[in-house]
């Protein structure tokens, strides 16, 4: 595996760089910023030849597909059941980078935030090939998704090289990751503003900092512009004239953000029910692409609109050149075929299927509008257009991003508003029916809160039962204060679980409660200990974890909390002190410290 380690290629680079460092007395800033130019240049290269790889896949799979076997998409014919052979050998090429290096087609855009965000940002450089040539096959090949995604991975990939050559920290190391995926997607889309903000909103969790944002937006900027260079000055997307006819229409924008919001959140359980299905079949894992392949063949010979990133329709649909019944079943077909793609483990990303929902989705909304209101002379393609943003901001919780990127799209300002209050009101309504975003369901099952932190995280990730002392010193509820303190002159301890003659836990007492009465010397025989117990008791359970612990302890300020059986909830199974937290806590970091390092 390549290693930047013992490497004399990255050795003579790292030392160029440090010298020239030292002889121009640059600042750690000004070297920052030299590093993102570098890292824009490399991000608008690699998209180039990313998109040049898929249309090798598209030419050698399907174009001579269509030549050999004489059929076209645009008409119907039985030779076009062909078509569904294009995704399989898409999953059949696939098969060998999930042998070889599986590993780097593990975990998507949502392991690259968890990376990212909470391990210390150090990205192997390998997978910027691996991932690559993977996704682009998926795409090339006729499966439904994004390029964006890998894009993004890779530019950070990039970053993350340079970053580890010249041993940055970590918060420095982030940034340099956030400036490769910035310069991918705005490489991708000709949009350097929404590279930006992609960076700043997805990427490094909404972090805003004067000099991270410098460089980030330098990268995209270079990016931008080697894009341009090489592939011309146009959009990914040629949108039509964007015009607002009259203002009683931004009543049908809001309503379309509620339509949006409902269906992002639809979209996503429907993702990861198919994916849960996929990961539950009793088949060999690297024949799942290959299915999920068979699936999409299919579905693409009824609806060949879902194979692919899908620009090229997405095109026709903001021209307005679709019937509202077509784009309306595409919001499930495509959903679906989707679903199976990235599902079945074919490699790909959910930027772009998030573009297309939300344009069919519009684009139907628009017709229907038409149809019901022709005098307000509405434009389908404007409702195509604004639900494009709004469904991408809905489902991945990225307003910004969304705005940005259909502001440059369309290079008109009219568009802010009805972007804006769509894309506000499909996002809350995505929010309030599900918490996570399309990259954080994965995070969220495993217990990662990207939000929280580092800290936070490597508390949830440890569990009450491998913490809990099993052994514990307990005492009979109707044991004698007199009996107590000889009890507690032989012990360290000063908290003591009550437990009845079945073992149940029934209070808990300390020796702070006990001084209160230690002095009544006539007490001593005549109350017992349950008497001063408290017995409504604050217990925890062996499968949660220690932020669920310490948030019990933090609230009524205890230093330790029985742990009882999920059935019952009485019978106790362990007990868990403060202290015993923050020991694991401290172990469990310096053990991720060192694997970072």
């Amino acid at each position: 595996m390549f290693s930047l380690k013992n490497n004399p290629s990255s050795e003579r680079l790292r030392r160029f760089f440090l010298a020239l460092q030292r002889s121009l007395r640059l600042s750690e800033n000004t070297f920052m910023i030299i590093l993102a130019v570098i890292i824009g240049l490399l991000g608008g290269l690699g998209n180039y030849a990313f998109r040049k790889t898929i249309e090798f896949f598209h030419w050698a799979i399907v174009t001579q597909s269509e030549r050999l076997f004489d059929y076209s998409m645009e008409e119907w014919s039985l030779s076009r059941l062909t078509v569904i052979l294009c995704p399989v050998i898409g999953g059949l090429l696939v098969i060998p980078l999930w042998h070889w290096f599986g590993e780097d087609l593990k975990g998507g855009f949502s392991g690259f935030l968890e990376r990212v965000n909470l391990r210390g940002a150090k990205l192997r450089p390998r997978p910027i090939l691996t991932r690559g040539f993977g996704a682009a096959i998926t795409i090339g090949t006729g499966g439904s998704a994004g390029q964006e995604g890998p894009i993004a991975m890779i530019g950070g990939a990039i970053g993350s090289y340079f970053g580890q050559l010249f041993k940055m920290s970590g918060d420095r190391l982030k940034v340099l990751v956030a400036c490769g995926a910035a310069a991918g997607v705005a490489a991708t889309f000709n949009a350097p503003i929404a590279g930006v903000f992609f960076a700043q909103e997805i990427v490094l969790l909404s972090a805003f900092e004067l000099s991270s944002f410098t460089s980030i937006v330098i990268a995209s900027g270079m990016a931008t512009v080697v894009s341009r260079a090489l592939l011309g000055n146009t959009p990914e997307l040629h949108a039509p004239v964007y015009m607002v006819n009259s203002m009683w229409e931004l009543l049908l924008y809001l309503l379309l953000g509620l339509v949006i919001g409902v269906l992002a959140t639809l979209f996503i359980d429907t993702h990861f029910r198919i994916k849960d299905r996929f990961d539950a079949l009793k088949m060999p894992k690297l024949l799942k692409p290959m299915l999920g392949g068979l699936l999409v063949g299919i579905i693409g010979v009824g609806f060949p609109q879902v194979f692919g990133n899908g620009y090229e329709f997405m095109e026709t649909v903001l021209l307005g050149n679709q019937t509202w019944y077509l784009l309306a079943a595409l919001v499930l077909i495509k959903a679906v075929a989707t679903s199976i793609t990235l599902g079945s483990g074919l490699p790909g990303g959910l930027f772009a299927p998030c573009l297309y929902l939300g344009a069919v989705t519009g684009g139907a909304f628009g017709h229907i509008a038409v149809k019901i209101l022709p005098q307000m002379q509405i434009a389908p393609g404007a409702y195509a257009l604004v639900g494009m943003g709004a469904f991408l901001s809905a489902a991945t919780h990225s307003p910004m991003t969304a705005i940005f990127l259909l502001f440059e799209i369309t290079d008109s300002y009219e568009v802010i508003i009805p972007i804006m209050l769509t894309c506000v009101i499909g996002t809350s309504i995505a929010r309030h029916f599900k918490k996570d975003s399309l990259e954080t369901v994965e995070l969220s099952r495993a217990g990662i809160d990207l939000e929280a932190g580092k800290e936070r995280n490597i508390m949830k990730s440890l569990q009450v039962g491998d913490i809990m002392v099993s052994e514990v010193e307990t005492i009979p509820e109707h044991m004698t204060l007199g009996q107590f303190a000889g009890f507690i002159e032989r012990t360290h301890h000063t908290n003591f679980p009550l437990v009845n003659v079945d073992g149940e836990l029934t209070g808990i007492i300390s020796v702070q409660d006990f001084m209160g009465v230690v002095f009544e010397r006539d007490l001593m025989d005549l109350v017992v200990v349950k008497e001063l117990a408290t017995n409504n008791v604050i217990t925890a359970h062996a499968h949660e974890n220690l932020d669920q612990a310490m948030r019990k302890i933090g609230y009524r300020n205890i230093e330790q909390l029985p742990v009882v059986d999920r059935e019952t909830h009485r019978k106790l199974v362990g007990i868990i002190s403060r202290r015993d937290i923050v020991a694991a806590y401290n172990r469990a970091l310096m053990t991720r410290t060192l694997e970072e390092n």
